[in-house]
């Protein structure tokens, strides 16, 4: 599984962070590293420091918010997602079906009016 970000999309300014390129074991151990996050006390954790995910051009730590702020960055290489519970539970349900079979569709991660959206896509492509 590969993390990386993609500026200047259209433009508006809108950008993508995308984890691509994996199958469906990648997914459930990505799913799986989520629920383990969501129902442990740690504030945060560090999507490129999960042995699965090779990071190519920058790092993105999901963080426990009391709001749903979607990702942010102050130096587009360094990502933080802010997210509530209930928004990282969501998640979770839209990784399930990357979890139960291959293919090859694709899912933003979150519905939040910001800049930068979440793309989890197998074959990198929306």
């Amino acid at each position: 599984m590969k993390l990386d970000y993609i500026d200047g999309l259209n433009g508006f300014g809108d950008n993508i962070v995308r984890l691509f390129d994996f199958d469906m074991s990648e997914a459930i151990l990505f799913r799986d590293a989520l629920i383990e996050f969501t129902s442990h006390e740690s504030p945060f954790i560090k999507i490129a420091d999960l042995e699965f995910i090779e990071s190519r051009n920058c790092t993105l730590a999901l963080f426990k918010s009391e709001e749903d702020e979607g990702i942010i960055s102050e130096d587009d290489k360094n990502f933080f997602c802010a997210l509530t519970m209930e928004g990282y539970q969501k998640m979770i349900q839209l990784l399930e079906p990357f979890c139960t079979k291959e293919t090859k569709g694709y899912q933003f991660l979150y519905d939040i009016d910001s800049l930068t959206d979440f793309l989890f896509s197998p074959a990198g492509t929306w």
